[in-house]
């Protein structure tokens, strides 16, 4: 049966990404961000999943005003990079695992999640760089990749303790898919920043760390952190962290760390990464 294997937690910075394309890795400012990297590029050599399960949230460019899902599941074929408006990163196309992503759907939305199905879209830097940071530049991406994305955009957002239950759900719908499959559910998003006005530039390393820690120490109590506590102490776009509560959710109890970085600055954004392992 599929079982989820692990959890990676990484923030999605389109700097990052430009760094990463435009061959500026080995640059001072962006040299202490990638070595917090180089343990993870080796680690996922090693874990070889065969799927990744990939939580992240649009940025205005497979959605726009006219339609914004709360949660939505890639059920296609194929997903290609989308152009955030300087061109396609030149990243290889996700190749998605339909029939899995189906099961999902299905097994979860009669658990009473509405998912919004989507069989053609394309993939932004949310989805993108933290498979660059986790890969590197590979020809190709070297699992399947199923895309989740979570509106954290245009309020409401979806709560953390709903974020948190899907999680469960989604870890309930994986194991009753009946082939062996090595998966992983990834979360992606924040950590605090906010990137418009008076308080564009905010970061509040104390309130990552301390999250970084109830991840592992509490991770039920991450669930009820109302939505204006990421407002008001890390940044309004710091709400991304609520899709980390679904990749946090479909993990076993006691699960182990396994590599743990923060750093500061990346652009205007803290990044946070977090490894677990089910035991």
């Amino acid at each position: 049966m599929a079982k989820i294997s692990s959890a990676v937690f990484c923030s999605h910075v389109p700097a990052i990404g430009a760094a990463i394309d435009l061959g500026k890795t080995a640059d001072p400012y962006w040299v202490p961000l990638f070595k917090g990297f180089e343990f993870s590029k080796q680690w996922i050599k090693q874990a070889k999943p065969d799927v990744i399960f990939l939580v992240y949230n649009d940025h205005a460019t497979a959605f726009d005003a006219s339609i914004i899902p709360t949660f939505a599941i890639g059920c296609a074929e194929r997903f290609p990079p989308a152009d955030e408006g300087w061109g396609p990163r030149k990243v290889p196309d996700v190749i998605g695992y339909p029939e899995l992503a189906a099961h999902i759907a299905q097994s979860v939305i009669l658990d009473e999640f509405d998912l919004t199905i989507i069989n053609d879209m394309k993939v932004d830097h949310g989805l993108s760089v933290p498979l660059s940071l986790m890969f590197g530049q590979p020809e190709a991406w070297p699992c399947r990749i199923i895309p989740f994305p979570v509106n954290v955009v245009q309020y409401p957002p979806p709560t953390g303790n709903r974020c948190y239950n899907l999680g469960k759900a989604i870890r309930s719908a994986i194991e009753k898919f009946d082939e062996d499959l090595n998966v992983q559910i990834w979360g992606t998003g924040g950590m605090s920043h906010q990137i418009q006005g008076p308080r564009a530039g905010l970061i509040n390393k104390e309130f990552d760390n301390r999250f970084l820690d109830r991840m592992l120490s509490d991770p039920a109590s991450l669930a009820k952190i109302p939505h204006i506590e990421y407002v008001r102490e890390a940044g309004a776009e710091a709400i991304e962290l609520v899709m980390w509560l679904v990749a946090l959710g479909a993990m076993g109890p006691n699960p182990r760390l396994v590599h743990r970085f923060h750093h500061v600055p990346a652009s205007n954004t803290a990044v946070g990464h977090l490894i677990l392992e089910n035991q």
